[in-house]
């Protein structure tokens, strides 16, 4: 049934190319405004320094940022480059949905499922926030995602133990908010502070129904050891002490190591 979608190889790749550096400069906006709880639609873009209203020619991905030297045009404020790095990591995970390969249908779904996670990665990186209405747009792509495999309209991945059904997307992001909310209940018991946003917990309703019940024990614990690596090299390089209170972007590793066994496990095997 994927062949029923029409546009040619070529032109739907050259497409996405063209759109994805717009994309990551709208998840740019995304990751600066909902963390803060702003409008992502009113007002328009604007310098946050200078409150300048941009122009197009502000608002040309990747270009814009070289050409005015990461500053505002107005008042030479710096831009923070990370929104220069959301705009080349979007047209990163592209190519890389390209280069996985399969239906038109398939690549695009792909490409919007990380980006949502690179979205999710940077807001928590950033902020140590996990915008509800991001969590719950990566719960839905990832049902999505799951649904039209049982459906046939896009192939089945490889690896058996990734969601091959809605039924066990379902399942596993079930499952993997139970256990963060379990986490989050016990931690707090025994240190009387918590330990888990509710983000976190939220966020795995996504990711489990990404990757399914059977790898979410490697997505917990290679998420923890990222993030505790994370935290010591950090340590060591300000030349600091290693403190158990210290606040670690989880999200951020969570994010970072599904993607990972979402695309190792679908390459073929």
């Amino acid at each position: 049934m994927s062949d029923l979608i029409p546009p040619e190889p070529g032109a739907w790749a050259l497409l996405l190319l063209l759109l994805s550096p717009a994309v990551g400069s709208f998840l740019a906006l995304l990751v600066d405004r909902l963390p803060r709880g702003e409008s992502v639609i009113w007002p328009g873009s604007q310098c946050r320094s200078c409150a300048a209203p941009l122009r197009s020619r502000d608002l040309l991905p990747i270009l814009s940022f070289a050409l005015n030297r990461g500053r505002c045009r107005h008042c030479g404020a710096a831009i923070p480059p990370w929104h220069l790095y959301m705009e080349l990591a979007a047209l990163g995970l592209a190519l890389l949905a390209l280069a996985l390969g399969g239906p038109p249908l398939t690549i695009g779904l792909t490409a919007l499922l990380l980006w949502l996670l690179l979205a999710l990665a940077a807001c928590d990186l950033l902020w140590f926030r996990l915008p509800d209405g991001l969590n719950a747009t990566l719960v839905l792509a990832a049902l999505t995602w799951a649904g039209l495999i049982q459906s046939g309209l896009i192939p089945p991945p490889p690896h058996p133990l990734l969601p091959h059904t809605l039924g066990e997307a379902l399942l596993g992001g079930g499952l993997g908010v139970a256990l963060f909310w379990g986490i989050r209940i016990a931690y707090h018991q025994l240190r009387q502070r918590a330990g888990l946003g509710l983000g976190d917990v939220k966020l795995m309703g996504g990711l489990g129904a990404l990757i399914g019940v059977w790898l979410l024990p490697h997505l917990m614990l290679l998420a923890a050891l990222m993030a505790l690596s994370g935290a010591v090299i950090g340590a060591l390089r300000q030349g600091r002490a290693l403190k158990a209170s210290r606040a670690l972007p989880f999200g951020t590793a969570l994010c970072t190591v599904a993607a990972l066994i979402w695309l190792l496990a679908r390459l073929p095997h």
